[in-house]
């Protein structure tokens, strides 16, 4: 049922110049299209950028652990990781100590895409970067929010 009160604009106006939610998440969008169209030409986007340097790992992690780095629930990674397997970038197999839990690793192929994407990744960063008053601090500052 509608109390029929209404809202002042004024307060619209005061979240959208003030909340950090609004702010980060915009932010966010901007840089993720930024890096998407960087990474475009060895045919990545940022997030499977992401996703490949988080298996550029000594050992093999589990789903879970990647799940936890970046910040995706289960479902969600898996999904994003089938296209990277269906392209020869990952292999997902059958940890031998528990048949339940799945390992990820990069295959060469993935190793060779990453490896070529870093020179990318690292140019785009430095540009964004002196965008960025204070780029460490804002970094700390991202990270205790976690």
């Amino acid at each position: 049922m509608s109390t029929g009160a209404t809202l002042p604009y004024e307060i619209t106006l005061h979240v959208r110049d003030t909340c950090l939610c609004l702010h980060v998440q915009r932010a966010a969008r901007a840089l993720a299209r930024r890096f998407d169209e960087a990474l475009r030409p060895v045919e990545l986007t940022n997030g499977q950028f992401s996703l490949l340097m988080s298996l550029n790992r000594p050992m093999p992690p589990g789903i879970g652990s990647v799940a936890d780095l970046l910040a995706m629930d289960r479902t969600t990674l898996t999904a994003a990781l089938k296209p990277l397997e269906r392209r020869g970038l990952v292999k997902i197999a059958t940890a031998k100590d528990d048949k339940r839990s799945r390992l990820l690793s990069l295959t060469p192929a993935g190793r060779k895409l990453l490896a070529r994407a870093v020179p990318i990744w690292k140019r785009e960063h430095a540009a964004v970067d002196k965008q960025i008053a204070d780029a460490a601090r804002l970094r700390a500052d991202l990270g205790a929010l976690n």
